[in-house]
């Protein structure tokens, strides 16, 4: 099958849900800066998600431009990301509306388990899928960086039961490992 369909699909519901997490801010009663204290805890919580799905739309962009085809099972595997990725604005206000507690914290740092589980098992699926490009293979078969964040997601998700806010921490620390696309792609589109 062809991705661009998919990569279209992706970028639309990403695009959504960062409106989504923007619409769902609460409602500022008051004329100073004095009232904006009513999104202290709402604001942290929504940079930090609308920095997760930059970071996975700029990877996905990134490795859709090196791939040459998706299957069937792709197209699960990235329909899967996707739902998880629906919940953000649900999870991120939830938080933001009680960033010190355990049910919320818990909550948020699971579906960033899940999101990235999810996205390991995308790749692994493209790699075969693309197994025929060298490239392909010899990039997104390196999944160290994956297995490395998902540690740090059940890392954050075991701390979040005894230190909430000490899980959320570790959540952006995983993240931040994929702020810069993989540069070997950069290298490739440039070719």
């Amino acid at each position: 099958m062809k991705k661009s369909r998919t990569e279209a699909f992706t970028d639309a519901v990403i695009a959504i849900v960062m409106t989504i997490l923007v619409l769902e801010f609460p409602h500022v009663h008051g004329s100073t800066f004095a009232d904006l204290i009513v999104l202290k805890d709402i604001f942290p919580a929504y940079v930090i998600s609308f920095i997760f799905l930059v970071i996975y739309w700029s990877n996905h962009h990134h490795i859709f431009q090196i791939i040459d085809k998706v299957s069937g099972q792709t197209l699960w595997w990235n329909n899967a990301f996707i739902f998880l990725i629906t919940l953000l604005p649900f999870t991120t206000n939830w938080l933001g509306d009680n960033i010190w507690a355990h049910d919320p914290e818990i909550l948020y740092a699971a579906l960033f388990l899940l999101a990235n589980l999810t996205w390991l098992c995308m790749i692994k699926n493209l790699v075969k899928v693309n197994a025929h490009n060298a490239c392909v293979t010899k990039i997104l078969g390196d999944y160290r960086k994956s297995y490395r964040t998902l540690l740090l997601n059940v890392l954050a998700l075991v701390i979040a039961f005894f230190v909430p806010i000490g899980g959320l921490i570790i959540n952006v620390l995983s993240f931040l490992l994929w702020v810069v696309p993989d540069k070997r792609i950069e290298k490739i589109k440039n070719k």
